[in-house]
């Protein structure tokens, strides 16, 4: 979204705010869980995967920020998985039967919690649930409305409303527990704490709360919440348990920790603050874009913290694969600005505009090196545990888009919940093509 339509709309949700009255609170969805040792939740732990998965591929797709371009492009990479068939055991399979886990934050979101919770009908109603309607409307129009005058509804719960209507119709975490589907992992940022939170069970168990009732539509909302456009999704940081999870961050030893870059031992100890009930009561989560824009983070921080690849597969009990494959997707664009044809100071949409864009993709570009070098250490560690492990990263992204015209296009779409009919024909297309073209992907094409 613009800069101008942030303003705008940031206009109108003050005028709402002033409406509505002075204080509005957050809905609290997340119910408490005194003692979840046995906790059979939405968790790593328990994750039961597909019986038509096969042993001879491990494949992570990460969806990024950006709104409804993020969730096109993502779906269109979707739809390259689907027509993708490689031969396994002597059958033809398709490749998306073969997703372990699709890890994603804001727009991204919106692709994989459908997905997860619908399967295969994510390509005959997702075009029309989503990416063809114009949601920004939709929740101005929600703003607008008399009704929320005399409400205690606030932006957020507007926005929520909208995804349980129209995308999601009153589905929780536990009906992302299908056998044949991939562990959905939708992230958000704790605003008071700084860092990722994962809507799954491990991370709620750390609240004291049980992830199984907790609505999707609330926690896609939260993945995607834009500051000061949406208020924050809040959780009630609950007392009175005893888990693995708070046991485990607990318990680990000097010699681990030492192992630990600075970036974990941060993370380690925002986690553990969770524990300071009092301090923390209530956590304050925003659009996941802010702490990890490309969705790979959430991985990355969760094999780390488990000891490594060897140690994350033998807590989540399974064995590795041939072929470690993560497909990131990234939507990030690059929109062309006019400051450099002449010496007029920026307008202040220009300038917020650029400085942003160069934030994120500096930041886009450190994660992906650290993937891309995590990924062999991890192929190492398992060929000496195991066998050797062939590493495939897929940067699926506009700059692999060769015909420059087409590349301007994709990169003038503004992040918004709102897309016009080509724009969602040339993502969609941009992400079955992009896919399908990468060297790494035909790789592993041939190698199968």
């Amino acid at each position: 979204m613009s800069t101008k339509s942030i303003l705008q709309l940031t206009l109108c949700t003050l005028v709402a705010s002033l409406l509505t009255g002075c204080t509005t609170y957050g809905s609290i969805e997340n119910e408490s869980s005194v003692v979840s040792e046995n906790q059979q939740g939405y968790s790593l732990e328990h994750y039961q995967a597909n019986d038509t998965r096969s042993d001879r591929i491990t494949l992570v797709v990460a969806f990024s920020g950006g709104g409804s371009r993020a969730a096109a492009l993502s779906y269109g990479v979707m739809k390259a998985l689907r027509d993708t068939n490689v031969e396994i055991d002597g059958k033809s399979e398709r490749l998306l039967d073969q997703v372990d886990l699709i890890t994603s934050v804001s727009g991204g979101s919106f692709t994989a919690a459908y997905y997860g919770l619908y399967g295969d009908q994510l390509f005959e109603r997702f075009e029309d649930d989503f990416l063809r309607k114009d949601y920004v409307t939709e929740w101005i129009y929600g703003l607008a409305s008399p009704l929320l005058w005399f409400s205690s509804q606030g932006r957020t719960d507007i926005a929520t409303q909208l995804y349980e209507n129209q995308l999601f119709r009153g589905a929780t975490f536990a009906d992302l527990q299908r056998r044949d589907a991939p562990l959905i992992l939708l992230n958000a940022t704790d605003l008071g704490g700084g860092i990722r939170f994962s809507f799954i069970q491990e991370y709620f168990d750390l609240l004291c709360s049980d992830i199984s009732s907790y609505p999707i539509a609330r926690a896609v909302t939260a993945s995607s919440a834009v500051p000061i456009m949406l208020n924050p999704v809040v959780l009630k940081n609950h007392k009175g348990c005893i888990n693995p999870a708070q046991n485990y961050l607990r318990n680990l030893d000097d010699k681990r920790l030492e192992s630990l870059s600075p970036h974990l031992l941060d993370t380690l100890q925002s986690l553990r603050s969770y524990q300071n009930k009092d301090e923390r009561e209530y956590i304050h989560l925003v659009d996941g874009g802010i702490t990890d824009n490309l969705g790979l983070m959430a991985f990355y921080e969760m094999v780390e913290l488990a000891g490594g690849i060897q140690g994350f597969m033998e807590r989540i009990g399974t064995r590795p694969s041939e072929r470690l494959v993560i497909i990131s997707v990234n939507a990030s664009a690059k929109p062309r600005y006019n400051i450099e044809s002449t010496n007029e100071i920026p307008e202040i949409e220009d300038t917020i505009n650029a400085v942003t864009d160069t934030q994120l993709h500096r930041y886009n570009a450190a994660t992906l090196s650290l993937i891309r070098d995590s990924m062999e250490r991890w192929s190492d560690e398992l060929g000496s545990w195991w066998k050797p492990v062939d590493p495939f990263l897929i940067e699926v992204s506009f700059e692999g888009i060769q015909q420059e015209r087409q590349r301007m296009f994709l990169n003038q779409i503004p992040t918004s919940l709102s897309l016009s009919q080509d724009q969602a024909d040339a993502l969609i297309q941009a992400g079955e093509q992009l896919v399908k073209d990468h060297p790494e992907f035909q790789r592993l094409m041939a190698d199968f």
